[in-house]
């Protein structure tokens, strides 16, 4: 379990204190294979999402989109964009750290970075979603409506995403002693 006490001046646990996530499953070989595959899983769909909204521009009836359509397109946009750029770095990293280098490939301390750079991704990537969800919805009915989906959308990202592994699982965790 991670000892939240021992932060550096950044409010976030220090990586390099010795004390930071003891309770580990395995080499952090293991653990940094493990993390690549869950993102193979979220990359196609922020990869799919960027393709989309970069032809949207393309298509004829993009002139006729209202301000609102116009601000949820630009907002889906940049951030599918900053989605997929740090939810692919952690990739990146692994080629930039490789053995021609002499830098270590996999350490604590990058699995820890890894892991906020591909958080900050998942947020990015959650309110792509969200934003594309407004437009679509505003397109093929009203803003109402749309700004309803968004809310159910954003409202289910933040509790399957976040809420269930923050709160859910780790009460679980401190109940069962996993």
């Amino acid at each position: 379990m991670t000892d939240l006490s021992r932060r550096n001046d950044g409010g976030t646990p220090d990586p390099d204190d010795a004390d930071v996530d003891t309770h580990h499953e395995g080499s952090v070989d293991e653990r940094f294979r493990s993390f690549m595959e869950g993102l193979r899983t979220s990359l196609p769909g922020v990869q799919v999402l960027f393709a989309f909204l970069l032809t949207a521009p393309l298509q004829s009836g993009f002139s006729d989109l209202s301000g609102s359509e116009r601000a949820a397109f630009s907002i889906a946009f940049y951030t599918s964009g900053l989605a997929s750029v740090l939810l692919i770095a952690p990739s990146i990293h692994q080629r930039v750290r490789a053995p021609s280098t002499g830098i270590r490939r996999h350490s604590e301390r990058h699995l820890w970075w890894a892991t906020w750079v591909a958080i900050i991704g998942s947020i990015a990537m959650g309110v792509a979603m969200s934003a594309t969800v407004f437009l679509v919805s505003a397109i093929v009915f009203a803003d109402s409506a749309a700004a309803i989906a968004t809310a159910v959308i954003a409202t289910v990202v933040g509790w399957a995403w976040f809420y269930l592994p923050l709160v859910v699982f780790n009460h679980d965790a401190s109940t069962t002693g996993d």
